[in-house]
Formats: structure tokens, C-alpha cells, sequence
């Protein structure tokens, strides 16, 4: 994506004649988990297909809009509808909202998103606290002539989940008894559905659950000098060790059933941010 700044600047131009708001958050809503914005009040909703430069969502689950509005009296902004790799789009296109959102003033973000559970102690319904990535996706969004505007050529990824929004989670989670997971999520170009030999692999490698977004929004945020917090539901178990083939109306059922309790949570930790 050419002049990235300068797109990105236009976009921001954009947003800020449709709204007056100053959004603190931001959240990456994935598969089937975008009931959060039901309890979001003054709600703003900008169409993604109105903003300039901005991909459009092509995913069943995926509604392609922003939605700005308040939870817990905190500012947020909630993408509704996320891009991925194997529609088509570059790296550049994929992570393009979270250049867009720093440049809101946002430096809080929470990614999540609907995938498969390789640790045998998952199952489906499970929300996993994502502590790690592993990228085995063919390209990552900082390739390219870097804009110091952004940040380093070289950005560290040593805590690419910050601890502090890690153990905030914990104790929420614990405080309004939910139950999670923790654990490395892997990231997998798709659209396919890994095959069993490609999970064994990839458990090998010590992920605990694999998916086909996430990691290119994870590694320009923490570019970007953003603290993410990460969160997955786990909607199915990877292939050899569920017994039924997949599907993604499964997938999307199953993350509809723990959306509520998802909710919860996560309105739950804005709340103490």
C-alpha cells in the first residue's frame, strides 16, 4: 500500500467530520462474537464501504462497519467485521485499521477472534487468554521501506500481550467467575482448514490453538507501541483430533453460544481499564 501515512491520514480525516468522539479502546471483533456492541450506548455506526481507503469485509460473521460508543463509561471503538490475508488483501490492507486506530489516539487494544484448539485439555466454547503467537503465515504487514512516522524498522516482540492487560483479565475472569484458558495461538494463512499432519506440526511447535487472523494485527500494535490483549474462543478442535469435519457455520454457532459470557468478560475488563 503506497503513501501508507498519507492514506492513513485521509482516513482519519474521514472519521473525524462523521464524529466528535475520542475513543480510548479499541476492539478487533471476531467471528460470531460481536454482540458487545448491543450494549455499547451513544452508539456511532460508520460503514466500512463510506471510509476512505478502508478494505471491506468479505467473511460470513463479518458485518464491516465501526461502532464508536461508551461501555462502562469508557470510550470505544469496536470494529465489527476484521480483513484477512486469504480474502485477497496484503498484509498492509489486513492491519490497515489499526494504523487508522493509533492515529485516533487509541493505545489500548483487544484482538479476538474464533478459532481451533490443539491442547487436548480445550474444548469448543473455551476462551483462551492468548499469552503468545507463533506467525506461519507467508508474509508479515512491516515488510517494506518502514515510515519512522509508525515506529522501528525493528520492533521488539517480547511481551507482544502485555502482562499488565494479562493478569487484569485473570482477575476479572476470576472476579465474575468465568472460566478460561491461557495459551499460544498460531496463525495459519487458510482459507483451508489445517490438515491433521499440519496440526501435529504446529502442536509441535507448542501452539495451543491455531487460527487464520490475529497475528498481523498483534505485530503492527505492538510496532505501533500499542498494548494488546488478546482473547480467543475456542469454536472447534483442530482436525485429527475432532471427529467431524469442519465447518464455518459450526464455527460461527458455537462462538454465537459464548458470545454472552465473552461479554461479560470483556466488559468486565474495560471497565477496570
Amino acid at each position: 500500500m503506497e503513501n501508507l501515512y498519507n492514506k492513513v491520514m485521509e482516513t482519519i480525516k474521514y472519521i473525524n467530520s462523521r464524529t466528535t468522539r475520542c475513543p480510548q479502546i479499541g476492539i478487533i471483533l471476531g467471528s460470531g462474537l460481536g454482540d458487545i456492541v448491543k450494549n455499547m450506548t451513544n452508539k456511532e455506526i460508520i460503514d466500512y464501504k463510506d471510509i476512505p481507503n478502508f478494505p471491506k469485509s468479505t467473511v460470513e460473521g463479518h458485518q464491516g462497519c465501526l461502532v464508536i460508543g461508551k461501555l462502562h463509561g469508557v470510550e470505544v471503538l469496536a470494529m465489527k467485521g476484521r480483513f484477512h490475508y486469504f480474502e485477497g488483501y496484503s498484509m498492509k490492507e489486513v492491519t490497515y485499521p489499526v494504523f487508522v486506530m493509533k492515529q485516533l489516539g487509541i493505545d489500548t487494544l483487544i484482538i479476538t477472534n474464533a478459532c481451533g484448539g490443539i491442547n487436548t485439555s480445550f474444548e469448543p466454547g473455551n476462551l483462551m487468554i492468548i499469552n503468545d503467537f507463533i506467525n506461519l503465515m507467508p508474509g508479515n504487514p512491516l515488510i517494506g521501506l518502514n515510515d519512522e512516522r509508525f515506529g522501528p524498522r525493528f520492533p521488539d516482540m517480547t511481551e507482544p500481550f502485555k502482562l499488565q492487560l494479562i493478569e487484569k483479565a485473570k482477575v476479572v475472569a476470576d472476579k465474575l467467575h468465568v472460566p478460561y484458558k491461557e495459551g499460544v495461538y498460531a496463525g495459519f494463512m487458510g482459507p483451508y482448514y489445517e490438515t491433521a499432519a499440519e496440526i501435529r506440526m504446529i502442536g509441535k511447535f507448542g501452539a495451543d490453538a491455531v487460527g487464520m487472523s490475529t497475528v498481523p494485527e498483534t505485530i503492527v500494535a505492538n510496532y505501533l507501541e500499542m498494548n494488546v490483549l488478546g482473547i480467543s474462543c475456542i469454536t472447534n478442535m483442530a482436525t485429527g483430533i475432532q471427529k467431524v469435519k469442519h465447518s464455518h457455520e459450526r464455527v460461527v454457532e458455537t462462538a454465537n453460544r459464548a458470545s454472552q459470557l465473552f461479554c461479560i468478560w470483556l466488559e468486565g475488563i474495560i471497565k477496570e481499564l
